[in-house]
């Protein structure tokens, strides 16, 4: 259940892509206030549709300008086929920055920290939950969604042409789905092309500094409660078992074949899932931290082989996000993570 969860970055140490919790449990207004402002969404949508005496060639140019799409979850809509007012909600914003798109809309609250947060200066603040009044106040042509309650899209429907986006996808399925909803195909294609270079241009960097072919790899955080994960299909871990990179430990490489993004262990079974280097991902909350001091000093951490070679490292967690632009930002902070700069 841990791997499908969906919080917002800010409240939970923002485990990269598991990070949304609440954007599936949807609008945590009341029913009274979700209905007023589906309502005035209405109303707004009835005002500004075409009078019964428009002409059909208004109509031919207007269609001439949208393109079906189906989302992940099956919804099939007529979207622009260049959106100019995009309001995105969803953990990965930095895509759109790889993309050289900037929102109108945003939960701004889900960027503080991140490596793109700088990019959010003169986006609107959304809201998290969604707020639907101050989305309709944005005029959105677009709306990407990444909660799955259908009640939430029949709302937000209402206001502007919405999908449901599937942020947990792979990196390049994240961003050929987008380059086609951004009308950013192009820019998509040439985006993934480069990363692929420079990925590769990473590895053979450390390799020439002193990776060996066939190491292991692991990450590691806690969250606050004493709770220590294991990463798999999500974040950093992401980019170190990209092609080219580091292997997985046996039971780690398990999880990443079931699609699973964290799992949740105890200490007296990490040197099971300790690889030749072990990344230790930094949490935002005190509790964690102290947590996570707690177990570097212990005897168990320090029996580990990484530990005892010197192949420990530390991250920010915020700046481990799956996200294109974090991603990217990665390939070099890692080398200089590792010391073969």
């Amino acid at each position: 259940m841990l791997k499908k969860a969906r919080q917002p970055l800010a409240v939970l140490c923002v485990i990269f892509l598991m990070s949304a919790l609440l954007l599936a449990c949807g609008n945590n207004n009341t029913q009274t206030e979700t209905g007023n402002a589906a309502d005035t969404a209405t109303n707004a949508a009835a005002s500004a549709a075409p009078s019964p005496g428009a002409s059909a060639d208004a109509g031919t140019a207007a269609a001439a300008g949208t393109q079906s799409y189906t989302d992940y979850i099956g919804h099939t809509v007529e979207i622009p086929v260049t959106p100019q007012r995009i309001i995105y909600s969803g953990e990965t914003y930095g895509d759109l920055v790889a993309l050289g798109v900037q929102a109108v809309g945003y939960p701004l609250s889900m960027g503080e920290g991140q490596i793109f947060e700088e990019k959010l200066a003169g986006v609107e603040d959304v809201g998290f939950p969604i707020n639907l009044e101050k989305t309709l106040e944005l005029q959105p042509d677009l709306i990407i969604y990444a909660g799955t309650d259908e009640a939430d899209f029949e709302a937000l429907s209402k206001i502007a042409p919405t999908v449901i986006f599937n942020t947990f996808a792979p990196l390049e399925e994240r961003m050929t789905e987008l380059g086609v909803l951004l009308g950013k195909k192009q820019e998509a294609e040439s985006w993934l092309a480069q990363y692929k270079t420079s990925e590769t241009a990473m590895w053979e960097q450390l390799k020439a500094a002193g990776m060996k072919d066939g190491e292991t790899a692991s990450v590691f955080t806690y969250y606050p409660g004493d709770r220590l994960f294991v990463m798999a299909a999500t974040g950093l871990s992401q980019v170190l078992y990209g092609e080219g990179g580091f292997k997985a430990p046996a039971p780690i490489q398990t999880l990443l074949d079931e699609g699973t993004g964290f799992l949740e262990i105890s200490m007296e079974v990490i040197s099971q899932y300790a690889g030749d280097r072990i990344f230790i991902l930094t949490p935002v909350a005190d509790e964690a931290k102290q947590s996570t001091d707690a177990m570097i000093q212990s005897e168990i951490w320090k029996s580990l082989p990484a530990v005892k070679n010197g192949y420990v490292y530390t991250q920010d967690i915020m700046k481990t996000s799956a996200d294109a632009s974090t991603r990217e930002w990665l390939l070099t902070e890692l080398p200089r993570l590792m010391g073969g700069k």
